[in-house]
């Protein structure tokens, strides 16, 4: 309690420290505005999140930093986000590296990459981020491998990618030939082996696309996110977990020049919003995603089944022939994924000797849900 006492205690003087003395001081502290923009629709979990870093900025910097934060499309479309930062037509905005990928493959290993990769789960890529070297290496291929003046810190948790939604069930990694599936980045290379036809289009365009027959499955997040999207409204098929993208992390962009504006304890306010951004929606995503998943069931007559696991292995053997491709062909790509193993070879197997697996407490409790979810359609039970 004294703890607590003494933390609010720091924090009312801190804000206090804010307030101008008086009239001169107030015309001297003017709000720095800044505009930015998520690749994400609006009403998606995922461009919430930006709006909550936004008020976390305007909070902790006691309204000298006021962001706009605008959805997708709201001034240049959601592909185009970066490149947008890079002109200065916004100052930041909220995306996926995995966008980029088409400018240099490295991109895909800077949040969503197949297998983790190696095993890591979202911790352990911002792990790797902030303890491994993975920070600078983040700065280093916006700024010099693919020449764009923007600094990037990872923020908003997207989850364990679903294999996707199908208009027909899909029995193993050969049933997935013939289908005309989204899959963006690196992915559609992860899934090309399977026969798949591959089509990279944003998030918002998915439904529509997918109500037109352009496309006849898709994934995109989670439970929670796709429900938001409208997901089943057009397919009544649901696959999840997959390995494509099993923790992804978006990003926080911000313009060169503005962030070098910033005065350092903006720019630290900023860095420590992503990470408290990042939390939230962690979560936030795990209460969502279970409520979702009984309401796709129960209300909107959505099939839930569990990804085969032959889909899931052969997702790892595609990936690891596509990482070694691409290890050859790109000297950048080769640092990066050299220095995420290095940190996963320590983390990923210490993790799983001290830490008790996660379905270990939950066989016990919940037998009747595990024991459906592991055989096949999952089950709505609360018990």
């Amino acid at each position: 309690m004294k703890f607590m006492t003494a933390l609010a205690a720091s924090a009312l003087a801190f804000s206090v420290a804010l307030i101008p003395a008086g009239a001169d001081a107030q015309q001297q502290v003017q709000p720095r505005k800044l505009r930015f923009q998520t690749s994400y629709p609006a009403g998606t979990p995922t461009y919430e999140n930006l709006q909550y870093w936004a008020s976390l900025v305007n909070s902790m910097s006691g309204g000298r930093l006021q962001i706009e934060a605008m959805p997708a499309g709201a001034l240049v479309p959601a592909f185009e986000v970066v490149d947008a930062i890079n002109k200065k037509v916004l100052d930041g905005g909220q995306s996926a590296a995995a966008y980029s990928v088409g400018k240099n493959s490295a991109a895909t290993l800077f949040g969503p990459a197949p297998g983790g990769p190696f095993g890591m789960d979202s911790l352990d890529y911002i792990g790797w981020i902030y303890n491994g070297g993975g920070l600078e290496l983040y700065q280093d291929f916006y700024k010099d491998q693919i020449q764009r003046n923007v600094v990037a810190f990872p923020m908003t948790y997207a989850g364990n990618q679903p294999l996707g939604w199908f208009k027909t069930p899909v029995k193993d990694w050969a049933d997935l030939k013939g289908r005309k599936c989204r899959e963006t980045g690196m992915t559609a290379e992860v899934f090309a082996p399977s026969g798949m036809t591959t089509v990279n289009i944003p998030g918002g365009e998915i439904v529509p696309s997918g109500e037109r027959g352009v496309i006849d499955c898709a994934e995109f997040a989670g439970p929670f996110e796709d429900k938001a999207m409208g997901f089943q409204t057009v397919w009544k098929n649901y696959y999840l977990p997959s390995m494509h993208e099993p923790s992804t992390i978006l990003e926080l962009i911000v313009n060169g020049d503005v962030w070098k504006s910033l005065s350092p304890d903006l720019q630290q306010i900023m860095k420590t919003a992503t990470m408290a951004a990042t939390f939230e929606s962690i979560v936030l995503a795990n209460k969502r995603n279970a409520e979702a998943l009984k309401e796709l069931q129960t209300t909107d007559g959505v099939k839930v089944y569990r990804t085969p696991d032959d889909i899931m292995v052969n997702v790892l053997k595609a990936w690891d022939n596509v990482a070694k491709d691409q290890s050859e062909k790109n000297p950048y790509f080769k640092k990066v994924y050299d220095s995420q193993r290095a940190y996963a070879e320590k983390v990923v197997p210490a993790r799983m000797r001290v830490q008790v697996p996660y379905g270990f407490a939950a066989k016990h409790y919940w037998p009747e849900a595990i024991g459906a979810a592991t055989d096949g359609a999952v089950s709505t039970s609360s018990n």
